[in-house]
């Protein structure tokens, strides 16, 4: 991984963040790419750079906006000459029930989850070509099994997967495209939907009878851009065998 160059969206903390860490480790430099969390994307940046000076950045945008996604590119490629991987990792969750779903809804879990990923990955594709590099999704293993009351987003996730596969399909041979699928991993942020007792089952329904955590995502993620180049179209879950046992 030394000196390539990775673009992450939603890279500013969470899952995303351990990705940017852990591809920077092996030599990367990232640009990391954020909607809000300016705080957190400075910080992170900051920690990089301190590690190597100039091998982090920033760009910030709101992923709905599609006449936005191709300077993210452009951003990546003029601050470091280059774009050999990207991660889609940028996501909304919340619950849409039947009865209760909005278009607005539809709207938005569709558009950060699947037509952001779409455009992007088109975006970069010149790039990617050039460089022969990948597309990492992240996916959920609820695209293959829908979670009850999150109608919408198990469809954008769906679709996620589908992608993926299009993508390899169009992309290949100079572009791999595969998607991680995170199980229980860091519960969401102000959802009372996962309280101790619905965690409890939830991790109960794992074979290792554990919660992951945000490196074994990373690991992951390394795994397809670092030491897989046979690998393309994959949809790899990552939840202590959760999916297995559903």
């Amino acid at each position: 991984m030394q000196d390539k160059v990775v673009l992450i969206t939603g890279g500013a903390k969470r899952v995303g963040a351990e990705i940017a860490r852990q591809l920077h480790g092996l030599g990367a430099r990232v640009m990391i790419h954020y909607r809000s969390s300016a705080a957190e994307a400075e910080g992170l940046a900051a920690e990089l750079n301190r590690t190597r000076p100039g091998s982090a950045a920033l760009v910030q945008a709101d992923l709905h906006d599609v006449e936005r996604l191709p300077a993210l590119v452009a951003a990546t490629l003029e601050r470091f000459g280059r774009l050999d991987v990207l991660v889609n990792n940028a996501s909304s969750f919340y619950p849409t029930a039947v009865g209760e779903i909005r278009e607005q809804d539809w709207h938005d879990l569709l558009g950060t989850n699947l037509k952001a990923p779409l455009f992007l990955s088109q975006a970069a594709a010149d790039a990617l070509r050039h460089s022969h590099g990948c597309i990492v999704n992240i996916a959920d293993i609820h695209a293959e099994r829908p979670m009850k009351s999150y109608v919408v987003y198990s469809i954008a996730k769906a679709g996620l997967v589908a992608l993926t596969k299009s993508l390899a399909h169009e992309l290949g041979p100079q572009v791999r495209v595969n998607a991680v699928a995170p199980g229980p991993i860091l519960w969401p942020e102000e959802d009372p939907t996962f309280d101790d007792q619905e965690r409890r089952r939830i991790v109960a329904h794992t074979l290792l009878k554990r919660e992951g955590s945000p490196q074994d995502i990373a690991r992951a993620v390394t795994f397809l851009v670092k030491d897989a180049p046979y690998v393309t179209g994959v949809f790899l879950p990552v939840d202590g065998g959760r999916s297995a046992s559903l």
